[in-house]
């Protein structure tokens, strides 16, 4: 006659396989996984702090709208990726000699408003030549790191610290603008794009990245090897971080002069269906661009869309383009909302149904 303490031994014994299999499972799950089977959520111009009100409220001054999408900030990029967010977004500019961003207009325009404004570069970092990390020059210039170096070396600590990890994903926008009223940027020329790659080098080590001639391998060209073998399996670039340029055709033409092909780039970049670099895509609006994102993707592209933009949706608390960037199976979706604004009262969140920010897709 079977004991109860021997029904326990039996319910024991099956918890322990049932737990083995579910292991096996996810382990022959991640051996079949290919890194565009993945679904990820990431920040928006993720290096981000706030603008303090008196500036914003003199922009709101001359462009309300302008101030309105300007509200909207980020934790500590560790803090980001603690959470689980696998993609983040780097703005950067040009400054062979250094000192160019030191003192932004920003700061007058709040003392001469009547008020103090928060320290500012207090270890004189902006001083030396090197790419230089924030947002709107004059304005928006606030950002847990002022150095492009600086950001790369966060990142590179949470990943060693965490080898285990999915990719991650960091695009970057090469920032020139000219802006009425503030500081002019220095143009990104190829030397200028080309010392994007140098900076990223300085970091990461050649194993530490995902990069296009890691997925070109012995094809002709990156668009052959992503439409015909696709991306490698998950399980072999855990761990790993790839790198995109985010910019216009003209850009990424300079950028290709210094590396035609991407051939020894540490950088992907985006380009269109023929393209022989084609294989990363930004696509940011996913109701309008729905089907095209799903054609891209089902094709074997890497698609980064946007669940949001300039606050509108936070302040809606709309989530129907959130939706649909899910359903389009954009692999990449940016928000600045992947916790709710403390800037203004709204429930927005952007994250999936189980609380996550990254999944394997259906």
């Amino acid at each position: 006659m079977q004991t109860f303490k021997d029904r326990l031994t039996v319910v024991s014994n099956l918890l322990v396989l049932l737990s083995c299999a579910s292991c096996i499972s996810s382990d022959d799950e991640m051996t079949v996984t290919k890194l565009s089977d993945l679904q990820v959520i990431g920040s928006h111009n993720s290096y981000k702090q706030a603008v303090e009100q008196p500036l914003l409220d003199f922009v709101a001054g001359i462009d309300p709208q302008g101030a309105v999408s300007l509200e909207y900030e980020h934790i500590p990029l560790k803090d980001q990726l603690d959470l689980g967010l696998r993609n983040l977004e780097l703005d950067v500019f040009y400054d062979p000699e250094g000192g160019r961003y030191s003192n932004p207009r920003g700061l007058e325009i709040i003392l001469e408003s009547g008020n103090t404004p928060l320290p500012y570069d207090e270890d004189n970092e902006l001083a030396p030549p090197g790419l230089k990390l924030f947002h709107v020059q004059d304005v928006d210039f606030r950002s847990h790191h002022l150095l492009f170096t600086n950001g790369l070396m966060e990142i590179k600590s949470w990943s060693d610290q965490n080898p285990d990890h999915v990719p991650i994903f960091v695009l970057i926008n090469a920032q020139d603008e000219e802006i009425e009223g503030t500081l002019s940027p220095l143009p990104f020329t190829a030397e200028a794009l080309a010392s994007i790659d140098t900076e990223i080098r300085s970091v990461f080590t050649s194993e530490q990245l995902i990069t296009p001639d890691l997925i070109r391998g012995n094809f002709e060209s990156l668009e052959e090897a992503v439409l015909t073998d696709g991306w490698p399996l998950l399980e072999e670039v855990k761990g790993k971080i790839l790198f995109v340029l985010d910019e216009n055709n003209a850009k990424t033409a300079l950028y290709l002069e210094k590396f035609p092909g991407l051939v020894n780039s540490s950088l992907f970049v985006n380009r269109p269906e023929g393209a022989s670099e084609a294989a990363f895509m930004v696509v940011n609006d996913p109701i309008r661009d729905f089907d095209k994102i799903q054609r891209l993707v089902n094709k074997g592209y890497i698609v980064r869309t946007l669940a949001d933009s300039e606050t509108r949706e936070a302040r809606a608390n709309d989530l129907t383009r959130f939706e649909s960037a899910q359903a389009s199976g954009a692999q990449i979706i940016s928000t600045d909302y992947y916790i709710p604004s403390k800037l203004f009262e709204s429930d927005y969140k952007v994250v999936f149904d189980d609380g996550s920010y990254e999944r394997i897709k259906d």
